[in-house]
């Protein structure tokens, strides 16, 4: 099911991951330093709300109004700092170089909608009443299960606590990057226990990008050839 790419290609021109790394801070930076009143009021108007309706009901509520896209507006809003930061770094670590492989166009796609989509699925799993979903998890859980999918092989830098000293290793990122989806399913279960996270959305949007990355085969080897210029 995966699909392993080259790496001795051409680098092209990467500008969808920066733009939407610039675009999530410029936001945040601007919704937090409006009133309190007024930061309730943009997340409610922006956010993905759950409504707490059977999901039947809350799909028809969402016919009409442009309710629709809130579930791309509330990608682009955060709860605080931290939340953005982690965002932030994980988009920058495994965007990169899915973007390279993919192109920043599919890309683009590929966050939108991934993380659309895991937003729906979110506010369809909590059900609660008036429960905002927002943030760019659930799409960058998409960007990762592309990273998954197109290099399955890779390895990933991580740095370990040995005692009093801290050590540098390189782990296979299929092997690291399976154990933050096991976590994601047991933390679905366990819930308020992990704090208010939407644990489904990344889920979704984890499974949403290895489907996207498969699918898109014949393209990204059809790209790669042209730039390695066969």
């Amino acid at each position: 099911m995966f699909l392993s790419i080259p790496t001795h290609q051409r680098p092209g021109i990467r500008w969808a991951t920066p733009l939407l790394f610039a675009t999530l801070w410029l936001v945040y930076l601007w919704a937090s330093t409006r009133p309190d009143d007024l930061q309730r009021e943009l997340m409610r108007d922006w956010g993905a709300l759950s409504g707490g309706l059977a999901p039947a009901d809350l799909l028809h509520s969402w016919s009409d109004g442009g309710r629709w896209l809130r579930l791309l507006s509330a990608l682009f809003l955060h709860a605080d700092w931290a939340h953005l930061l982690g965002n932030l770094v994980f988009l920058l670590i495994f965007g990169l170089p899915a973007e390279r492989s993919m192109g920043p166009w599919r890309f683009l796609l590929l966050f939108l909608l991934g993380g659309a989509f895991a937003n729906l699925v979110a506010v369809l799993a909590i059900g609660a009443p008036d429960r905002l979903v927002i943030g760019a998890s659930g799409a960058v859980s998409a960007v990762i299960g592309a990273y998954l999918a197109l290099f399955p092989r890779a390895r990933l830098g991580v740095v370990l606590p040995l005692g009093l000293f801290l050590e540098f290793v390189r782990a296979p990122a299929s092997l690291l990057i399976g154990i933050w989806a096991l976590l994601q399913v047991v933390f679905a279960y366990i819930g308020p226990a992990f704090g208010a996270v939407a644990w489904s959305a990344h889920i979704a949007g984890f499974l949403v990008g290895v489907a996207f990355a498969w699918a898109s085969r014949p393209w990204i080897a059809r790209r790669l050839r042209r730039q390695q210029g066969y």
